[in-house]
């Protein structure tokens, strides 16, 4: 329990917005909840969330100690008092989440804390009490892979420290099959190959470039895919990642001629352009270990996608998938 005794400064504010300023971490839909069933007190009593506060009130808060902490990205979850997540899979070692279009995954890309597919796992960890940050020296619940914010599909979270050690070294040894679905401009030729080249990062720019000869400090890069599809100038491709750089799949299709669909940094604003997100959605995951997995070995040859791909049903609704 922690105490609060109003300044004259403090004095005249709603009850709720004066929570929202000494204790920050604490969800607004959360303190309304403390308030409603008195783990939040007035002078010993209860108090309505638009109270106005008298210099000299005290207040008595009846919650976790986490919520008393400085906002940091290492507690952002507690900010989430209702998580949003569209759950793939999930079991005691791992959850695939898959994530939408817009959403950026790590609060180091320019979001703010609370607002992460991150902050979001960690928060329904938390409230299931999965995780305990207090009973862990280290480890978090951690995200495996990325996914640009633009791009929406599966995402891999560790839950121990085991799953992820696992997960980093099958991830970097091509132990797992990530398919993609991609709607392109034009129609590939052939329907089925490899786009492979050389991809340069431009991180002052924040784009990359593909060129069909080396470059300094460039890396190959290479694409395998299917078309599934054609009909009114577009084409839907199935991807398959061989390596796996910054914006591969959009940089390496708009080189060859064939610009993802709503992509306004590789594109050209063409088709689409009404889009708000490229056509680009990371649909399926398979495990495919070809050495020792451990406490992972059951997920080895299991299969995962998500329920739907917005645009492929809007552009292609015949195509099954």
């Amino acid at each position: 329990m922690k105490e609060f005794t109003v300044g004259a400064n403090d004095s005249g504010q709603r009850l709720d917005r004066f929570l929202s300023k000494a204790v920050p971490l604490l969800p607004a839909s959360l303190a309304q909840k403390y308030i409603r069933i008195k783990r939040i007190k007035l002078n010993g009593g209860r108090a309505d969330r638009d109270t106005r506060l008298n210099t000299g009130d005290v207040l008595q808060l009846y919650i976790n100690d986490e919520f008393f902490e400085k906002p940091r990205e290492d507690n952002a979850y507690l900010t989430v008092a209702a998580p949003k997540l569209n759950i793939v899979y999930e079991d005691e070692n791992i959850l695939l989440a898959d994530k939408r279009p817009g959403l950026v995954v790590h609060p180091h890309d320019g979001a703010e804390y609370g607002r992460t597919l991150i902050d979001h796992i960690q928060a329904y960890l938390y409230q299931k009490k999965e995780w305990s940050p207090r009973g862990e020296n280290s480890f978090a619940p951690t995200l495996c892979n990325r996914i640009d914010r633009n791009t929406g599909g599966i995402v891999i979270a560790a839950k121990n420290a085991e799953t992820l050690r696992i997960l980093n070294q099958k991830i970097k040894d091509r132990e797992m099959d990530k398919r993609y679905l991609a709607i392109v401009e034009g129609t590939p030729k052939p329907a089925r190959g490899s786009l492979k080249g050389y991809l340069f990062k431009d991180a002052k720019k924040n784009r990359v470039f593909v060129t069909d000869t080396p470059q300094p400090g460039s890396k190959t890069c290479q694409t395998n895919y299917i078309t599934l599809a054609s009909r009114n100038g577009l084409s839907l491709v199935e991807c398959e990642l061989i390596t796996g750089r910054t914006h591969q799949i959009r940089a390496q299709f708009a080189h060859a001629g064939h610009p993802l669909l709503g992509d306004g940094k590789y594109g050209k604003l063409g088709k689409g352009s009404d889009r708000t997100y490229q056509a680009l959605y990371s649909y399926k995951l398979t495990f495919q270990f070809t050495t020792d997995a451990g406490c992972l070995t059951y997920l080895n040859g299991k299969s995962f996608r998500v329920e739907k791909v917005d645009f492929a049903e809007e552009y292609f609704p015949n195509v099954k998938i």
